[in-house]
């Protein structure tokens, strides 16, 4: 899963905040979705939870919209 990879390459979450980043991302993924947008979903979800969006709610609906907003 492209999140779990994503987060590992950080190197900086913990097993909890891992799974939260995936509970994130499997709501946002789509079935057929191209591995580059799944990839760019996993780097908005880690980019906004990074910048201190902790909610899961908050930081689906932040993490849909692209980055730069």
């Amino acid at each position: 899963m492209p999140i779990r990879r994503k987060a590992t390459e950080v190197g900086i979450f913990d097993a909890s905040e891992i799974a939260l980043l995936g509970r994130v991302f499997d709501r946002l993924k789509l079935d057929g979705q191209l591995a580059d947008a799944r990839d760019a979903i996993a780097s908005r979800i880690i980019a906004n939870y990074m910048a201190g969006v902790v909610d899961e709610d908050e930081l689906a609906s932040l993490s849909k919209q692209p980055l730069g907003r």
